[in-house]
């Protein structure tokens, strides 16, 4: 029988007990570490975990393996208040409540979403177009605070469009510090100067005066001098060459000689020596 191994990246103190082959996709089943205690949400009250775990089971939806969807699968735990006799759900580390997606697949999605629209993400990963706005706008919502001792060097503000031909932007703070590993800081409804400046507030002063590059369009919003004063702003290679052949379009259609020179004339013979195609006997 063969065996097949697979590198898995999961999220820091969460653990795998096991794995099941579901079709089209891999389910994982995790667990991780309780705090040592917990605050009543109804009475308020502090007292010590004495977690029990749900007959039930929750799958949330995770990063793809190799092209396909991957879960996790636990029984959530719960505690019940010694007070007041409140149940209430212990939060799993890797996602946020009420949804069913892991943090870092609302990263993934956010992510994707830059040069795309939410209809297209949605294609791409298998889900509705619905989640993908319901993640936008939590991530909107979102008001956790960076931890000020995270060290950032390289950011990126983008904008995405959910909807074609809709005025419905968000713009998108990135730390590009780890180019293999981006991360999304922040959130901002809109695309101009008030909403890179919603994004970068979210970093403390220090972290601000740390950035050494901004990654942008070539957008008079996003010029954040006065936020990063010790930041160069470099423009996204993707948006020059589409300038640039913006521009090539627009002088070849200005110059009559430029047009006949691309519509008339034969195809000009090639030797097929000079493209490496061996000649048939």
């Amino acid at each position: 029988m063969a065996v097949v191994e697979v590198e898995l990246d999961v999220p820091e103190g969460v653990q795998v007990r096991g794995y099941e082959r579901v079709a089209g996709g891999h389910a994982f089943e995790v667990s991780w570490g309780l705090p040592e205690q917990v605050t009543c949400e109804k009475c308020g009250c502090s007292q010590r975990v004495r977690a029990k775990w749900a007959d039930k089971v929750q799958v949330i939806r995770d990063l793809d393996i190799q092209g396909q969807p991957a879960f996790f699968v636990y029984q959530p735990p719960y505690q019940r208040c010694e007070r007041c006799c409140h149940r209430q759900w212990l939060l799993a580390p890797f996602k946020r409540k009420h949804v069913t997606v892991t943090y870092r697949f609302e990263e993934q999605v956010l992510r994707l979403l830059i040069g795309s629209t939410e209809q297209e993400v949605a294609r791409r990963l298998g889900i509705s177009a619905e989640m993908v706005r319901l993640i936008v706008n939590q991530r909107m919502k979102d008001e956790q605070a960076i931890d000020p001792q995270r060290v950032i060097t390289d950011v990126g503000l983008d904008e995405i469009s959910l909807k074609k031909r809709h005025k419905l932007y968000v713009t998108i703070l990135s730390d590009l510090t780890d180019p293999e590993r981006p991360r999304i800081l922040a959130v901002a409804k809109g695309r101009d100067q008030a909403a890179a400046k919603a994004c970068l507030q979210r970093l403390s002063p220090q972290q601000r005066k740390q950035v050494r590059t901004h990654r942008t369009d070539m957008s008079a919003a996003y010029a954040c001098e006065p936020l990063l004063p010790n930041s160069q702003r470099v423009i996204d290679r993707f948006h020059v060459a589409q300038k640039l052949g913006e521009l090539t379009d627009r002088l070849r259609k200005k110059d009559p000689r430029l047009q006949s020179a691309a519509l008339g004339g034969g195809a000009e013979a090639v030797p097929l020596a000079d493209v490496a195609v061996p000649q048939t006997a």
